[in-house]
């Protein structure tokens, strides 16, 4: 997960997820109890409803008419639930609702109080209401009696699930507003990143010379040292260039007189190797003249270079400089690589490594090239020679260390292509 936007954006997703279950846990128990409360005063309702149809009969035995205000009283299976207790216990009025159906209400503790309960049936649960009071008779006796009222809680689960699915989609929508939103400010708050990952492409391909200045003050730091880091690097390059043309130019006089010596004896068989040598060291000189004149500080870009028409040419006067092994270089280079830089580079690196092999070897050398993550390549070289001891490997590639000291050479081919190889990098 490398992209920031992407880490922004679920770091954003996570706390969403955490606040709003949070949120919606906390608004379902408020409203389940809120519910409860009103389902609770919707009884005492029910209950002060019995309570004003009850009337004392002609005997002075408190009793309710089948009829009352509230219709479900009268339909079986209503959900709604009533009847009438005297003193004892005995059964003085039921609701034709609760026809068959025995209900375990819970008795008051004592006279004028009330009590909540909920009864658990088969076919679902009940909320009830219990109280118990005494009834002043036309007598004037007091006599106790229960009015008890029940109620199914099926419609009161159904308006929770329903509330809960209405939640859910409510917050389900406002977390995919909010996070497309965030989408959009993140991408206006990262564009002064992506400001100077394209300048510094730019920089790369010569089209400009250093960041600019015109970003946030949390990043002006960023580009401030960015710049002085090219600056630095310009200057460095500058002076390499500098001291390699010196040194070319002072190996120029030596080269000629070498040819002029050769010219006096050209049909010699050594004077043609040397000859050959000769010309490789010349080409090498004048690139390295060339350098300072190609060079320009406007930018680290270079242009590209087809490497694999490079490397036959490489092969061919690696061929000749080896004719007496003759050995077998094979390539294999994949399809479309490109080498990000200067022609006389890419030889030198590839050159070194080549011209070890073919020293080395039996009588095959491979050279296979390959891109990495799209924008650099890999150089892989191998030869049948009897290879390098893995405890003397890593000091191989430091500046003028040889293994072999009767071989000619001056042990810096190697270190050459790792700097190279770290600067292209």
């Amino acid at each position: 997960m490398s992209s920031l936007s992407v880490r922004l954006l679920l770091s954003v997703s996570l706390l969403l997820l955490v606040f709003f279950g949070a949120t919606i846990v906390v608004l379902d128990i408020a409203f389940r109890e809120a519910g409860e409360q009103a389902q609770r005063h919707i009884l005492d309702g029910h209950l002060m409803s019995l309570l004003a149809a009850a009337e004392p009969n002609e005997q002075g035995q408190l009793e309710l008419p089948q009829d009352l205000p509230e219709p479900r009283f009268g339909n079986p299976g209503s959900g709604l639930y009533g009847e009438l207790r005297d003193m004892r216990g005995n059964l003085v009025w039921r609701s034709r609702s609760a026809a068959g159906v025995d209900l375990p209400y819970t008795k008051p503790t004592g006279q004028g109080t009330s009590d909540h309960s909920e009864i658990e049936l088969e076919n679902g649960k009940l909320m009830a209401l219990s109280l118990s009071v005494a009834w002043e008779l036309p007598n004037g006796r007091l006599e106790p009696y229960t009015f008890r009222v029940a109620e199914s809680l099926d419609a009161y689960y159904a308006q929770i699930a329903a509330f809960r699915r209405q939640l859910l989609g409510w917050f389900t929508a406002v977390a995919i507003v909010m996070l497309f939103a965030i989408s959009v400010l993140m991408r206006e708050l990262l564009h002064p990143l992506r400001q100077i990952e394209r300048q510094i492409g730019e920089i790369e391909e010569g089209r400009r010379q250093s960041l600019s200045e015109n970003l946030p003050s949390e990043l002006s730091g960023v580009a401030r040292n960015v710049n002085l880091l090219i600056s630095s690097e310009r200057a460095r390059s500058e002076r390499y260039m500098h001291t390699l043309g010196n040194l070319a130019h002072s190996l120029k006089t030596p080269l000629a007189a070498i040819r002029s010596l050769i010219q006096e004896h050209p049909s010699s068989e050594l004077g043609t190797r040397v000859q050959t040598q000769v010309e490789r060291m010349n080409d090498i000189v004048r690139y390295q003249l060339r350098k300072p004149a190609n060079y320009t500080s406007d930018g680290f870009g270079m242009s590209s270079v087809a490497i694999e028409k490079e490397l036959d040419r490489l092969v061919d006067g690696l061929l000749k400089v080896y004719k007496d092994k003759t050995p077998e270089i094979v390539l294999r280079v994949a399809s479309g690589v490109l080498f990000r830089g200067d022609r006389g580079d890419f030889l030198e690196l590839a050159g070194n490594l080549l011209d070890n092999a073919c020293k080395w070897c039996k009588g095959r050398v491979e050279l296979a090239v390959r891109p990495i993550d799209g924008c650099r390549m890999q150089l892989i070289v191998a030869d049948d020679g009897p290879g390098i001891p893995e405890e003397v490997a890593e000091r191989l590639l430091e500046r003028g260390m040889r293994l072999d000291e009767s071989a000619p050479g001056q042990g810096i081919g190697l270190a050459v292509v790792l700097l190279g190889s770290l600067v292209g990098a």
